[in-house]
This record gives C-alpha cells, structure tokens and sequence, in this order.
C-alpha cells in the first residue's frame, strides 16, 4: 500500500513539474510578453535547432525540444496565446473535429415514399475538408511559405452546390500542380468569415493565389484545368528567367559578381515549362535562372556544353564559367532532381557576406563546439585592385580539402558591412586596418562569435602575391581551431549585429514596386461592374483640371494683351507706364478750364464724374489708389473719372463749398485738408456728394484706422471740419502728418496713404443712394488761379 501511494506521489510530482515548466511559454523561449510572430518564430528556430535530439547528445534534449515546441505552438495560436496572457491557463489545441457527413442524402428520406431519389453521385467536399485550413494557418504557414512556393487555395462551405461541382476539377489541379512545386490548401468561408472578408472573396467556390504574401483572385471558369495553369504563369514575378542566347552567354554567366549562381534551362519546345518556372522562383534570391531555346541562336551554347536537343537540361554555374558545377539531363527533369541539383551548388565557391540571411546559412549559430563550422572570412573593399586577393582565396576554396561542413570560405566589403567589420576589430591584438586580412570565426549564437585574425607573414600584399606560403598559413590555422579540442583556441569574442541586407531595393525601386503593386491590385478587384464609376471619376477629375488649366490659361492670354498695349504690373497690381506718368486702362481726365464743361455742364441725365481732390506732391500717392478703388466700375458708361490740383482749382472747391452751406459766410479753407476728397458731381440736377476720411460717411465703417468726428468745430456745421474750415491747425503740423510722422498735438491723425481707405465702402452707398446730398444754385464758373 504505502508502495503504491509513493508511485502516486512520485507521478503526481513529476506531471506537477512538467506543468510548471511549461507555466510560462516566453520564459521557455527566451522572449518578452509584447513579441511578435517573426520574433517568436526566429526564437523557436534557434532552439529547435540547438535542442533537436539528432543534434544535441544531451539526455534531456528530447523533452527540452517537445517543451519548446508546445510553447511555440501556444504562442502562434492568437486564440490560446490571448487565453494565456489574460487567465494563465494553457490549453492544449483543440483539432477541428471532421464533419460527420452521413452516407445517405437527405433528400431521399423526404422523396422515399413515392421512389424517387436524388443521387450526387460520388461527388462530396471530403476532399475539401481534408485539405481545410483555419486563419491561423493562412497567417503563420501559407503567407511565409508562399515567398518561396505559391499556393492555390479553394474556397467552399458545406451546402455550395457549385462547389460539388468543381470537386472533380480540383482533384485533377492537385494532381497537376502539387508534384511540380505549387502549395494545395481549401478554407471553409462559413467557418473563416473574417478571412474571406480579407481577401475578398465575391461568390463560391473562389480560387486565390497567394504569392510574395499577397493574394490573387483567380476570376476566370474553374472548369478549366489549363487556364489555372496560366493564370498561376502569368502571375509569377516579371522576367524571373532570362532569355539567353549565343550573343549574351556570356554577360549573363558573368554576371555572377552579384553573388548569385547561374543556372541555365534547356527545353526543347516553347514556351518554358512551368515546372521550371515555380523552380526558378523557389531559388530566386540565390540563383539566377536562364532559358536556352532550341532555334539557331542556341546552336552555339548546345555545342559548348554538348546539349542534346531531344532532351532537356539543367547546368548550374558558379564562378567557373568554362563547365558547369553540375549538370542534369533528361526528357523530364523530375522536380525534386533539380532541386537537389541547385541544393548541391547554392553557392559560389567564394560568396559575399551581403545579408543576415546569408550569414545565417553560410555560418549557422547555436551549434555544439564538437560540430563547430569555422567561417574563413575576407576583409576586403569594392574595388577593382582587391580582385587578385579575393582570386586568390578562391583557388584556396577550390582546392580545399575541408568538408563545406566544417569549413567556409567568404569574404565581406568593409564600406558596405561597417558594424560587423567594427566589431570584429575592437579587441587589442586586431589590425590596425583590417582590410585584405582574414578572420576566423565561429559562432556561439545569434549575437555571439569567438574570432581571431590571420596575420600574413610578408605583409598584407605580399602574403597575398606569393600563394604557396599564404595557403600553407591558412591551413594551419584552419586545422588548429578544426581540430581543438577546447573553445579557448578562438581567443576573441565579440557581439555583431544583423547584416545589412545589400540586396534591398533603395527608395527608388521601392516606389516603383509600390506603384506596379497597386496597379496590380486595381486591376485584380476592378470587375466590370466598377469600370462605368472609375471612368466617371476618373473623366471628372480631367475635365476639372482642363477647366482650370483653361482658365489660366485665358488668364495669361488677357495679361499679355494688356502688356501688348504697353502696360506694366507692379506690386500693387496696377498699370503703369513710367516712374511717374500713369497710363491707367480706364480714363482719367485732368479737370482745367478746357475740360470743365464736359465733366460737369454737358454731362448727360443720369451720369456723374468722380472727381478726386489733390495737389503735385500728394498725386503720385494718391492717384494709384483712387485707379485701384474706381476700377471696378470702369464698365459704367454713366461715370466719368479726374481729378483737380487744388494749386490751381482751389477757387473754384471754394465757392462750391460756398454755395452747399445753409448761410452764406466767408471761408478759410486750408487745402492741405482738403487733398484726398472725393466728389460725385451730377451736372444735370446740380447736387454733389462727397467723400472725406473724417466725414461720418469715411468713419471707422470703412477701416478701424479712422477717426470720427466727435462735436462741433468752431462752431460751423460738423460736415464743415473734413472740407477745410476754419481748421486752427499749423502747416508744419500737417506736412508732418503728411510725411507719415507721429504728432502728439493730435488724437484723430489720418495719413496720407490712409486717406482713400474708406472710398470703397462709401462708392458702395453712392449707388445705393444713401450719401448725403448737397444742392446747389448753380455750378460756379472754374477760374485757374496761378
């Protein structure tokens, strides 16, 4: 008895110590609570690789891989993950149970009686329920996956009948498709609603692409098993496998300095097989592919490398242009042989450290010391002269007798990977300058290397020229860190960080990969019933952009007719013709003895002159205003505009102002005062009205600079103050005043450029009828007084 109750115990203690440990799934893998799927992903992977039981001899790497592997598959679960971080609580997944579809149709329960039944044949969705996938697996497995290998995905729900009728076609696209390199998956759209909603599905059954992460919807018949064959072609990356020929073999297996292998395609028939193609897209970053035709052009290629053209043929080439690295050739080229072929040859004999990624393959971290892989790396630059040290350390690979497991030869461009190359030179027995030197190194984990630096004997030129020698340092180097067996033989450490990816596109290529994508998108969801709108749209932003393109148009035509003419703009946006001379395009007359009659006597019923009051000094000022506030009244053919120099018609104000006054009196007008008046005169019916800045019809109204007349000057009628009487005020005071200069004598100083700064609104009530009037007996007769 007590035997059995210390089993109990002993199991329940070890089920409560395997919960405990898998309490917390971030602390399993090493990362903060707010981590991201990619952050979690790269974690996982990291200690997958470290605690896999074929790879790690430790007895507890079993169970440490299957801890690691349940926290990723919690944590990768938005469902569980969300559980866990709210309650604590770990669930283990819940598989979605299969449908139990019975094996008779409903139908023919309800039609039994009468003999009749409904038979479907053997057409079902278990097909498509095999194949299901939820969001989460879109999300985590299909997007990643489809960098490298497109998939084709079905949408369907259970009571689709198109669907049953699409099931026999899906079968033959799966059994076309899958064995050549395209991934097969279905989601249920009644089930995966906000997925649908995603992609935008319109109607079931619907077909997508997913490629580079994005999904294409396939809008053509599912009945035709041809046309989803070149809908997923024509929907594979632009030029992804160049045509080569006799004329350009050669730049294009020269090309190779852009870190990449080449590997040419030989088909006998057009266009190239899709097999090749999803090939090619699958090796895209790390192999370029070309295609050689079979027509004249080749003939030359065919008898170099002897290429049958009864079969076709894939060669493979690093920098040896002369033979290929590999070579395959049969009628049909098995898709998985070709890969093993590339996976042979994935990289040059001397690759480039260009990316993180390429680090990562080339020099993979968390591996135990005993199968430690050693990085022989060349500090060098982008430049012409560096190509015999880098030539050099490629023969040295070609002729390695080390396994491309254990040892790795690259070199790195200090301009283009300064952090890494910084790092690697902070210790104190580093060179100086570590340019055409080399350093070996091997990494302990993501961040964390044990290094040490190769010295040349005779120099870093030298070392390098006489080959023999520097290959006999390298592999006694090479051999006493392989073949150590304690890590203290790298004597170095340092901390580098991820690699500058030297492949991503600049700011350039990226607009125009942004463009050409939305592009793309326009035209996947643009169906025929969106054509009429976008084109009604798009019809209505041209005509409005023409319309105002038009106008501006009109607009520089009128200003150059008017320039034509003679006239000039300035600042103000009045005409001018001279410093001083003023040609306005409305008529300005200059009121004189030979022109009074026309401006007041002759005038026609109905029609007015606008007459502006100033003197020599004051017109200059005063006249471009007077042109800029009158001209929008230039059309009235019942106005006519002048203006009188009081120097010479202040006789002829005098008695006008004389004969509007209740009872007659002598006046003492100063004129100064009197510069900036303006006059309606109406010849016919013998009134005029009139403008002042401090009359009450010129007040603060018109511009809250201006003052108002606030009593009874002197005892004379209050209009009498703006036309000049009986004002006490000295001339030196207004010529102050009239040069813009401050006068404490005064409270209600107006200037002289502030003086017509009412007239607008005062031209606005003349129209309207509302100024005061001032009658008279008759107009006086206008003596010039010089």
């Amino acid at each position: 008895m007590k035997g059995s109750v210390s089993a109990v115990t002993c199991l329940l203690i070890s089920l409560a110590a395997a919960v405990s440990s898998f309490e917390d799934p971030y602390k399993v893998l090493g990362i903060h609570r707010s981590a991201s799927i990619l952050e979690i992903r790269k974690a996982y992977k990291q200690l997958a690789k470290e605690w896999h039981p074929d790879k790690n001899d430790d007895p507890a790497a079993e169970d440490k891989f299957v801890e690691i592997s349940k926290a990723y598959e919690l944590l990768t679960d938005p469902e569980r993950r969300k559980l866990f971080d709210t309650f604590g609580r770990v669930e283990e997944a819940r598989p979605r149970a299969e449908p139990q579809f019975r094996r008779y149709d409903t139908f023919d329960d309800i039609f039994a009686s009468s003999g009749f039944k409904f038979r479907f044949s053997d057409r079902d969705i278990t097909l498509f329920h095999k194949l299901s996938i939820t969001a989460r697996a879109y999300e985590n497995n299909i997007i990643p996956k489809s960098y490298r290998t497109p998939h084709l995905i079905l949408f369907y729900s259970d009571w689709c009948f198109p669907c049953l009728q699409v099931e026999p076609v899906w079968r033959r696209i799966m059994e076309e498709l899958e064995p050549i390199g395209i991934g097969i998956a279905t989601v249920h759209a009644e089930n995966e609603k906000a997925l649908a909603r995603k992609v935008g599905i319109p109607a079931l059954p619907s077909l997508i692409l997913v490629l580079e992460g994005r999904p294409r919807i396939y809008k053509e018949s599912l009945f035709s098993v041809q046309k989803v064959v070149e809908f997923v072609r024509y929907k594979l990356p632009y030029r992804l496998v160049e045509e080569v020929t006799d004329d350009n073999v050669d730049d294009f297996l020269n090309g190779w300095r852009d870190n990449k292998v080449r590997a040419l395609v030989f088909q006998r028939t057009a266009p190239l097989r899709l097999r090749y193609l999803l090939t090619a897209y699958f090796h895209r970053d790390r192999v370029a592919f070309g295609h050689v035709g079979a027509s004249e052009k080749t003939e030359g290629i065919r008898n170099k490398y002897q290429i049958s053209t009864s079969q076709d043929a894939l060669l493979v080439f690093n920098e040896m242009i002369s033979r290929p690295a590999a070579s395959v050739a049969m009628a049909d080229i098995p898709v998985h042989t070709m890969h093993d072929v590339i996976n042979t040859n994935y990289y040059l004999l001397l690759p480039r450290l260009s990316s993180q990624a390429l680090l990562d393959a080339l020099c993979p971290p968390g591996v135990s010391w005993s199968r430690k892989r050693i990085c022989v790396i060349l500090v060098c630059q982008d430049t012409p002269s560096h190509d015999p040290h880098r030539e050099s350390l490629r023969r040295f690979a070609s002729e390695s007798r080390y396994s491309k497991e254990r040892v790795r030869f690259m070199y790195v461009y200090q301009e283009r990977q300064p952090q890494f190359v910084s790092a690697l030179t902070a210790g104190d027995d580093s060179p100086i300058e570590p340019t055409l030197h080399v350093a070996l190194l091997c990494r302990r984990d993501e961040s964390h290397v044990k290094y040490e630096w190769l010295r040349l004997e005779e120099g870093e030129d030298r070392g390098w020229e006489c080959y023999n020698d520097t290959k006999v340092q390298l592999e006694t180097a090479i051999d006493r860190v392989l073949y150590a067996s304690s890590q203290q033989v790298l004597s170095r450490e340092a901390v580098i960080q991820d690699l500058i990816d030297e492949q991503t596109q600049g700011f350039i290529g990226r607009l125009i990969a942004k463009i050409l994508i939305s592009m793309e998108i326009l035209q996947d969801n643009l169906g025929k019933e969106h054509v009429l709108p976008t084109v009604s749209v798009l019809a209505s932003v041209i005509v409005i952009i023409a319309a105002g393109y038009l106008m501006s148009y009109l607009m520089k035509m009128e200003e150059a007719k008017f320039e034509s003419k003679g006239y000039k703009k300035e600042k103000n946006g009045l005409k001018t013709d001279g410093p001083n001379g003023y040609t306005p395009e409305l008529k300005i007359h200059d009121m004189r003895a030979e022109t009074y009659n026309a401006l007041v006597h002759l005038l026609r019923p109905g029609c007015r002159t606008i007459l502006l009051l100033c003197d020599t000094q004051s017109k200059p000022r005063l006249l471009p205003k007077f042109h800029k506030y009158v001209w929008p009244y230039r059309k009235n053919k019942a106005l006519m505009f002048a203006t009188l120099n009081l120097d010479r018609g202040l006789g002829w104000y005098s008695e006008l102002l004389g004969q509007s006054l209740v009872e007659p009196r002598k006046l003492n007008i100063n004129p100064r005062n009197c510069v900036g008046t303006v006059l309606a005169l109406n010849g016919m019916r013998k009134y005029f009205c009139v403008y002042h800045a401090k009359h009450p019809e010129g007040s603060s109204r018109a511009n809250g600079r201006m003052k108002k007349i606030v009593s009874r000057q002197l005892g004379v009628n209050p209009a009498g103050a703006f036309m000049g009487f009986d004002d006490n005020t000295s001339e030196s005071d207004l010529s102050d005043v009239e040069q813009g200069k401050p006068n404490d004598k005064m409270d209600d100083v107006i200037y002289l450029d502030q003086l017509l700064d009412g007239l607008p609104m005062w031209l606005d009530r003349l129209f309207e009828g509302s100024t005061h009037r001032y009658y008279l007996n008759y107009w006086p007769d206008f003596v010039t007084k010089k």
